[in-house]
């Protein structure tokens, strides 16, 4: 009964480059929407037994977030790393992440976070299920497993939907299913006594360097650029009875309101 879960995660970039994304160390972090995802392999594990592998794409800098998730308790961590996946699109990547979920084999249950906080497109979950022909069941808000079947329920806009899935599948996680543990000291510890990452090379999946990276991405980030919000905060003082008043009036004024 036990689960074999992989969950993928990405290091992000933390601010807008000028050209290529740069991912040095102190420039990137463990995405905030993979947390839940991490948490939610975590509790399935302790529940019902297995292991949690952690895998992500990216340059050797994108180690810290995996040491991240290995000190909230992950069992494994596996890094793709090969200069030829720079400037690979979503479906590169997805490309890419399923091979090496099929490489590492065994597992019962893929789980992504919804969106990354540094391009937000919300595709690399469902593409890479797409990729290995598995059900798939996008922003999971509760999962419980009863062999074999795994009921998801997830909630879009105003309504709840609940799903059944033969295992193994694939599901994207919503950011508000869990609330992440922090690491503790003592994970922190373990995380970088361990034995290491396990390295995978573009030539270990057996993919030609075309398929992947620029060559092989069908979509371009053609440029990337922080938004300036030019805005006040103005605060309306008087009694409360004056203060909505004087908010109407503004509202008025502006044309927000009639």
């Amino acid at each position: 009964m036990s689960l074999s879960i992989i969950v993928c995660i990405k290091s992000v970039a933390l601010e807008a480059p000028d050209g290529r994304v740069n991912r040095r160390l102190d420039a990137i972090a463990l995405n905030p929407f993979d947390r839940p995802a991490i948490e939610l392999a975590l509790q399935l594990r302790d529940k019902y037994g297995g292991k949690v592998t952690v895998l992500s794409m990216g340059p050797e800098s994108a180690s810290l977030g995996l040491h991240e998730a290995m000190a909230m308790g992950a069992n494994r961590a596996v890094l793709v790393c090969d200069r030829a996946l720079a400037g690979s699109d979503t479906l590169a990547t997805s490309t890419v992440l399923g091979s090496a979920i099929q490489k590492i084999g065994g597992f019962d249950l893929v789980l992504f976070g919804t969106r990354t906080s540094d391009s937000d497109t919300g595709q690399v979950g469902p593409q890479t299920g797409a990729f290995l022909d598995l059900p798939m069941v996008a922003g999971a808000y509760s999962v419980k497993y009863k062999e074999p079947l795994l009921s998801v329920e997830n909630r879009v806009d105003q309504f709840v939907e609940k799903y059944e899935i033969t295992l193994p599948g694939v599901l994207t996680v919503h950011p508000t299913a869990v609330q992440p543990r922090d690491p503790s000291l003592a994970g922190i510890n373990a995380a970088f006594s361990s034995d290491g990452i396990e390295v995978i090379k573009l030539s270990d999946l057996g993919i030609l360097e075309g398929k992947v990276g620029e060559p092989g991405s069908p979509t371009k980030v053609v440029s990337m650029k922080q938004i300036k919000k030019d805005r006040k905060c103005d605060f309306i003082k008087g009694p409360v009875e004056e203060q909505a008043d004087e908010l109407i009036r503004r509202l008025k004024d502006t044309g927000l309101i009639g």
